[in-house]
């Protein structure tokens, strides 16, 4: 079980940690069961505040950082890899005190939080994965995300952006939700064009995480949208044949972006979860 912990702060604005050779910014609240809550490509932080807000001192602690390369994290060009992502997170709660936590990943942030858990299985207590491809890329797939690195690098966010927002969420929720819309359009438009292209590069490289998933010993919890075209609900199923102690929700209603698009539900459904693991002896 994890350990109950305390974070002291109470400024809304965000910590940074100097971790791992940059400095990685992050949002560290409440006090409980710890929580590390770890976003997609091309978002940061932010797109855990319905979370944030219906997490934080209610019994949790949660910690929200944004990856290398985003938000307002050090921008490394290059290559960044899934390791490289897990181990600024080990090192960002080594910073907290943090032995152990849940670990909440979405998309890309949950192939962060597989290689998460294949380096540091010890440290996850319970593990959810939303809107998640645990698969190594095909050769075309390889292909498309080394050209999109560089359509990132040579033209910038706002088209990329423009292309991809109905698909991020469903074309109905980006005329029905325009609040989250612009959100989401916001978050885009102000990822770090070089940061982006990095972690492209490396998703191009990632292994297989499909042989991972029958040696998850956590607790895990996964999602989906009910119309996500990039990570379709038969990923998660597939996932949940293969993982021991694993539970599957798909969210009515929502794209790629469930915590967002449908974020009362989304809420229920990982607090119920959470809240199973954070009492289990």
């Amino acid at each position: 079980m994890a350990h109950e912990t305390t974070n002291t702060a109470n400024s809304d604005a965000p910590d940074t940690a100097s971790v791992s050779g940059i400095d990685v910014s992050y949002t560290d609240r409440g006090a409980g069961y710890p929580v590390l809550f770890i976003h997609g490509h091309p978002f940061d932080r932010t797109m855990w505040a319905p979370q944030v807000k219906a997490f934080a001192g209610r019994g949790y602690r949660v910690v929200v950082p944004d990856l290398r390369g985003y938000g307002r994290s050090t921008v490394v060009p290059g290559t960044t890899s899934m390791s490289a992502f897990a181990r600024d997170l080990a090192a960002l709660l080594d910073h907290l005190g943090l032995d152990v936590a849940g670990v909440v990943g979405l998309s890309m942030g949950g192939q962060v939080a597989l290689e998460f858990y294949r380096l540091f299985p010890d440290r996850v207590d319970s593990l959810t994965l939303a809107a998640t491809n645990p698969r190594a890329e095909t050769d075309t797939g390889r292909a498309s995300r080394v050209a999109m690195a560089e359509r990132l690098r040579g033209e910038g966010m706002r088209g990329y952006t423009d292309e991809m927002l109905v698909g991020m969420m469903t074309a109905d929720n980006v005329r029905d939700l325009p609040a989250v819309a612009d959100h989401v359009r916001a978050m885009m438009y102000a990822a770090p064009p070089e940061g982006a292209a990095a972690a492209q590069y490396g998703r191009a490289q990632r292994p297989d995480y499909t042989p991972l998933l029958r040696r998850v010993s956590a607790p895990t919890l996964l999602m989906a949208g009910q119309h996500d075209r990039f990570t379709p609900p038969d990923f998660t199923e597939s996932m949940h044949v293969l993982i021991p102690d694993s539970v599957v929700e798909i969210i009515e209603g929502a794209g790629h972006l469930p915590n967002l698009e449908r974020p009362d539900r989304f809420n229920e459904v990982l607090r119920r979860f959470l809240d199973r693991c954070r009492t289990r002896v």
